[in-house]
């Protein structure tokens, strides 16, 4: 199958990173011109007030008692100073003027380096479709959404896990071996990864039924959470496309594999039950007590020591925050691992991360292996939300085009760009250099 191409390399890359330019420009005069040289001081000095709210975050998370009240309040007061400033300085209409400037340069941005992906081909209907369900996963959405009935009225063979512990990857092998040709999961993507390994070894599609609490994988496949009886929609007027998988070891994962303070508070029994209170009490240790994790990481020639948090994810996040849509990917079949990671000592480092992406506390690149290395003789590990203990070092890697996915036809969508978008690569498209992608 195609992977697709990059659409940077021709005129209508270069086009939109030009826009973005001229649009960013006019962005920045805007207030110039308006407040003058004093008023973009003032504007400069309101943004600045968002490192005493990364600072409050810090404390909140590190500390706990008054430490942590203190913090929480500064998460909030610290980023209400930047629209007093602003309307202190009759900023407010021309910083709503430059924001309507830079909201298209953003997305002009974007749009200029956004990949192309795979096409998806039509898929024949299946021989014998097969479903594992859970009907513990996401709340009881298999049951709510009458998932199992819906399914076997389209003429799948569909199994239910029980309570007890049973080896999903052997479920789904028998299955395959038995003539099953469509191995589906309803559930979660740590149980989507088992049988997507099973479906990629014997080179069968694979659909997706968003049955989670979060299902990340399928939010990139662009299925709908909200209703994961829609997916069943590919068992007839289906097509495939062909997606990259993620290996931390021998453990397959098809979002992603984090290490550090995230994977410790997985571990804990109470985190099933109790997310957030779990999450505050372990923090403070996690974060800066004496058995706080430090790890180790090489990756493509880049070495980097003592973080705290490090997430190895099967393709890169458009950027290690997007508050638009929160973990969402921008493609999944790049060949690459998307790697974001965190070392904050102190509050000072944690006020320089309001720098962003640059900032000397966080990490973030793209590589084809990672190497993950610990003092211990196992790392703990969170792969697609599961808790899991492999040896150390713990090799991460990545195999472009291993799994056919089969989804809904109305899933396939265009997409559009997302995330802080990389202005040196829009520079150089607008000056005319050439790309070619993968």
């Amino acid at each position: 199958m195609s992977r697709g191409c990059v659409r940077t390399a021709g005129r209508e890359g270069a086009g939109w990173a030009r826009l973005a330019l001229l649009a960013l420009a006019a962005g920045a005069v805007v207030p110039l011109v308006a407040a003058g040289p004093r008023g973009v001081l003032r504007a400069l000095l309101g943004l600045a007030g968002l490192a005493p709210a990364a600072v409050g975050l810090w404390w909140t998370l590190a500390h706990s008692g008054a430490v942590r009240t203190v913090g929480a309040v500064l998460c909030v007061a610290a980023p209400l100073t930047v629209p007093a400033l602003y309307a202190a300085g009759g900023l407010l209409g021309p910083a709503a003027a430059s924001l309507a400037l830079w909201a298209p340069a953003v997305r002009a941005a974007r749009d200029a380096v956004t990949p192309g992906r795979a096409e998806p081909v039509p898929a024949p209907p299946p021989g014998r479709p097969w479903a594992l369900m859970n009907p513990r996963s996401g709340g009881g959405k298999v049951d709510r959404f009458h998932l199992a009935d819906r399914a076997r009225t389209a003429g799948v063979r569909v199994v239910l896990l029980g309570a007890g512990h049973q080896d999903v990857a052997a479920l789904a092998e028998d299955a395959v071996r038995e003539g099953d040709d469509l191995p589906a999961v309803a559930g979660g993507d740590g149980t989507q990864a088992l049988v997507a390994e099973v479906a990629a070894r014997h080179a069968v599609p694979f659909p997706v039924i968003p049955a989670g609490t979060r299902n990340h994988f399928a939010l990139d496949l662009g299925l709908d959470r909200g209703d994961p009886a829609k997916a069943l929609d590919a068992l007839g007027d289906g097509v495939e496309l062909r997606v990259d998988l993620g290996f931390a070891g021998d453990r397959v994962f098809v979002d992603n594999a984090s290490f550090g303070t995230y994977a410790a508070v997985v571990g804990d029994p109470a985190y099933r039950g109790e997310k957030r209170r779990t999450t505050l009490r372990m923090m403070p240790g996690l974060l800066s007590g004496p058995s706080a994790p430090r790890l180790r990481m090489r990756a493509d020639g880049t070495r980097a020591d003592g973080l705290q948090a490090l997430l190895v994810r099967d393709n890169p996040y458009p950027r290690a925050v997007d508050a638009a849509r929160p973990g969402r990917g921008q493609r999944l079949d790049s060949g690459r691992l998307g790697v974001p990671g965190v070392r904050v000592e102190s509050a000072v480092r944690a006020a320089g991360t309001a720098r962003g992406p640059r900032a000397a506390g966080l990490l973030r690149l793209t590589a084809g292996e990672v190497v993950v290395e610990a003092d211990t003789p196992a790392v703990p590990a969170g792969v697609d939300g599961e808790h899991v203990l492999p040896p150390a070092p713990v090799v991460c890697r990545i195999v472009p085009g291993a799994l056919r996915v089969r989804v809904p036809r109305g899933a396939v969508r265009t997409r559009r760009g997302s995330g802080a978008p990389d202005w040196p690569r829009v520079t150089g498209l607008a000056l005319g250099r050439r790309e070619d992608g993968p």
